[in-house]
């Protein structure tokens, strides 16, 4: 599969801030992909240096294998962070202004802005003035009109910010419905669980630099520690256990899946297998579910961020 965007050797300076430091990345059509920072990061810069909004020190961006210029910016659907609608226009012309700027055809955005009402439950509103919506109304109008004009290439900065959990809900169906269609999209959220749910990929960004990127599922495994979570059918004998050389240290857990039985996190020694942990707990008692655990994004985030560059 083709890289929809493309990222090398990207470098962008303010003044004495290194906002930008070789940041390589790329991202392959139909991807998910959460872009993941503490405030700061350069996760904005890279942002609007993609769309075009911000011009580059150094390095390059394609898009579909060319520059970044007026045409590659019809192309991408991009909401920022700080929203940007006018309060006093209709909902409707406000959806059909932005999607004409991007070269869409007047007759085409008002079927595809149709349907992203009827989606978002919005499908009365379309001659109530912007100021007249609540936040999270507001919001869902700001989506449609980055999405109206239907990019290849969709980037949402901070989505779910004023959303409640229902309409949280109908953004990652929205989400969903595009990966179905082939859009690639582009998540910057602090939103870890929303990122970790819906995500196939993450790049992880940090005062500048970009310190991981790819599968979610790889990076985990990449991650992961001798953590083991397990559901016995009798209650075990920590202290022996702890004895036999197998293990770290074990303690009691909460039982996963609504299994019944007697669940623990427990930490192996380094070098013992998992077949050699399971013979010595199953002297003790039958195990009714055996888990490597994986690390969260959350906790991937944080390891990352606070270490030492």
């Amino acid at each position: 599969m083709e890289n929809i965007l493309t990222i090398s050797n990207l470098n962008k300076r303010y003044d004495s801030v290194e906002a930008l430091v070789d940041v390589n990345l790329n991202v392959k059509s139909g991807a998910i992909l959460g872009l993941l920072g503490p405030n700061g990061a350069g996760k904005t810069t890279l942002l609007r240096i993609i769309n075009g909004i911000l011009s580059k020190d150094s390095g390059e961006v394609k898009i579909l294998g060319e520059d970044t210029n007026l045409e590659t910016a019809r192309k991408i659907g991009y909401m920022p962070e700080e929203r940007g609608l006018y309060d006093n226009m209709t909902v409707a012309n406000q959806i059909i202004f932005f999607g004409q700027l991007k070269g869409g055809n007047p007759a085409r955005l008002r079927e595809v802005m149709r349907e992203y009402l009827n989606l978002f439950n919005i499908s009365g509103f379309e001659n109530r003035k912007v100021k007249e919506l609540s936040k999270g109304n507001q919001q869902k109008v700001q989506i449609i009109a980055t999405l109206v004009h239907e990019p290849d290439l969709v980037i949402l900065d901070e989505p779910f910010s004023g959303f409640d959990p229902i309409n949280g809900a109908l953004l990652q169906q929205l989400i969903e419905r595009l990966h179905q269609k082939g859009t690639t999209v582009i998540l910057s959220s602090h939103n870890m669980h929303a990122v970790e749910e819906m995500c196939d990929s993450i790049a992880l960004i940090n005062q500048g630099r970009l310190l991981l990127s790819g599968q979610i599922s790889d990076i985990k495994e990449e991650n992961k520690t001798n953590e083991i979570l397990i559901t016995t059918e009798l209650p075990l004998d920590k202290d022996t256990l702890e004895s036999s050389g197998l293990i770290q240290f074990i303690k009691d857990d909460v039982c996963r899946n609504s299994r019944k039985g007697y669940a623990y996190r427990l930490m192996k020694e380094n070098g013992i297998s998992n077949a050699k942990l399971i013979a010595g707990i199953a002297e003790q008692s039958d195990i009714l579910h055996f888990e490597e655990a994986l690390p969260s994004l959350n906790d991937i985030f944080i390891k990352y961020t606070t270490q030492k560059q």
